[in-house]
Formats: structure tokens, sequence, C-alpha cells
């Protein structure tokens, strides 16, 4: 067991192999997420190689997961640092440790957290590429007369109307979506309940989709195969589109949520409204919008302004 952790911890591409050598405290903190949190399957797996990772570490130093200090942690930290991880794994990494740690000290298992203190290096905070309006108007207007043409219209309207992640879009179905008030209710992160506005050309969209489906209330809003559309079918089918409509940038789902809020701050200001209309539940993840914005306005600032243009 133990070569089998030693192998899983240096080498990230078998960690689908750590479920075997996850330890049971690990394992009782991931079944709290799971039934307490409701975090996502992603989410779990992602934590599951974080503290593995740092299990399989502790024991090298002969410790175990209860038995480490502050130091110890700075330690692990510099260890995967050294061993090539980007400052934003770091981050996550550090992040499902201080969960695990407060998980423990709240069950009695632990004095103190040793996480507590640790910090992540900074990495460099990249903004999201978007479509400009004109672009999105391009790639959301397919034709409708072909196979397929209704549902993809009304897939991208929507997408673009509402801004909805991915996941929120494939588990849609039409008892979800209002009409008549132009309202789509989700299901966001942390299983978190939220009404969207939608858009009069989505609504149009929508409604010729339906008419031509004739779907029950529980049917999908886009079916796959067996159930809802999948996520990586919707994925593919966005890169044909956007091809097809002649848009060579890298196109995907969360492009389009990145440029409606890009757009909707830039019209309205209003960073708390897309806030909410987003779902973030913190701010701060909301404000790398409000960069996008500032930097459309400083292109605008050095084209127009005569004392900021360069000289050739």
């Amino acid at each position: 067991m133990a070569e089998s952790r030693q192998r899983v911890g240096s080498d990230p591409s078998v960690a689908a192999t750590a479920v075997a050598a996850t330890p049971a405290l690990v394992d009782g903190f991931l079944g709290h997420l799971a039934v307490e949190r409701q975090v996502s399957a992603h989410t779990l797996d992602a934590y599951r190689r974080d503290l593995c990772a740092l299990d399989q570490w502790a024991q090298a130093q002969q410790q175990s997961l209860t038995q480490l200090d502050a130091e110890h942690l700075r330690a692990f930290v510099a260890s995967e640092h050294r061993r090539g991880l980007a400052p934003k794994s770091l981050q996550r990494r550090l992040s499902a440790c201080r969960s695990f740690y407060r998980w423990l000290l709240r069950h009695g298992r632990i004095a103190a957290s040793p996480a507590a203190a640790i910090r992540a290096p900074k990495a460099p905070r990249k903004l999201p590429h978007v479509l400009d309006a004109d672009e999105a108007a391009r790639l959301v207007e397919v034709p409708t007369d072909v196979p397929l043409g209704l549902r993809d219209r009304a897939l991208l309207e929507l997408f673009y109307s509402s801004g909805l992640r991915l996941s929120e879009l494939c588990a849609l179905r039409w008892r979800d979506l209002d009409l008549a008030d132009g309202l789509v209710t989700v299901l966001g992160k942390g299983r978190k309940q939220r009404s969207v506005p939608v858009g009069s050309h989505a609504r149009t969209a929508l409604a010729a989709w339906r008419d031509a489906q004739q779907p029950t209330s529980d049917a999908p809003i886009f079916p796959g195969r067996n159930g809802p559309i999948g996520p990586r079918a919707v994925q593919l089918r966005l890169r044909q589109l956007a091809q097809r409509q002649g848009l060579f940038k890298r196109v995907h789902p969360h492009l389009l949520r990145h440029s409606f809020a890009s757009h909707v701050l830039e019209s309205s200001g209003d960073l708390r409204g897309v806030q909410e209309l987003l779902g973030h539940a913190d701010i701060a993840t909301t404000q790398i919008y409000t960069h996008l914005d500032f930097q459309h306005l400083a292109k605008v600032y050095d084209a127009a302004h005569p004392r900021a243009k360069r000289k050739r």
C-alpha cells in the first residue's frame, strides 16, 4: 500500500489510483462534503487528489495527517513547488488542506489547525477572454433551417442571454423555464437556486424549439441520447458552430458566460447585480470583470486622447 501511495503522489497522471490509497480520515471528510455541503463530484475528486498527495508526503516523513504542524505543511508546499506545481495548483491544494484541518478541529481530532497561517504563492491573475458584442451576435445567430438548427439557436441564445454555467444549462428541464415572465431557475454551485432573466431573443428561440419538440414539463430542454445533453457534447458543438460562423477564437461555454458578464457590467456598471446574475458567492470573483471593463476604457482613451497617442 505504501508503494502504491508513493507512486500516486509522484505522478499526477495516475491520480485516479489514489482512491485505493485514501486514508479513512480523508474518506470521512469527503463524505461530509458530499452529504452536508453537497459539493460537486469534480470538487470531491480534486480534494481527494490533494489530500492523498499530502498523506503520501506525510508517510515519507514518517508522520500521520494528524501529527503534521505548520512547519510540516510549509515543507510540503515547498516540495510540491519543486515538483513543478503551478501557484494556482498550490493554492487549490492548500485550500483543500485548510478545509480538511478545520473539519478535524471541529471534531476534536486535532488541537489546532496547522494550515491556518500557511499562505500559497500568489498566482498571476489572468483576465478571461470575451467576445465583443458583434462577435457574440454572429455566433448566436446560427441558421435554424438546418438539422438541429432550432436547438443550436436556443442553446446559444440562452447561454449568452443568461450567463449560465455549462452544468446549469445541461441540467435544465422545461419546468425550470418561464417564457411568459422571461425567467429561468437554475441550480448552481453548492446546490444554490437562483432565478435569472431570459432575454427576448432567447425566449423566441426557446419557444420555437419547444413548439418543434412538444415536450413534457419534465423533459430536458436540451436532450441527449440518454437524458439531458452531456457537457462534452455541448463543448464540441459550440466549437463546430463557432467555426461555421466564421469565429476562429477558442470558443467554449464559459466564454459566453464571460462575455455576458462583461457586456452587462459595461452597460450597467452594477457589479452587485452581475454577481447575483452569475451566482457568485463572493463579489471578489465578479470583480475580475471590472478589470476587463477598465481595459476597454483604457483602449478607448489611448485611441481618442491626443496626448495619449504614441508617436511612431
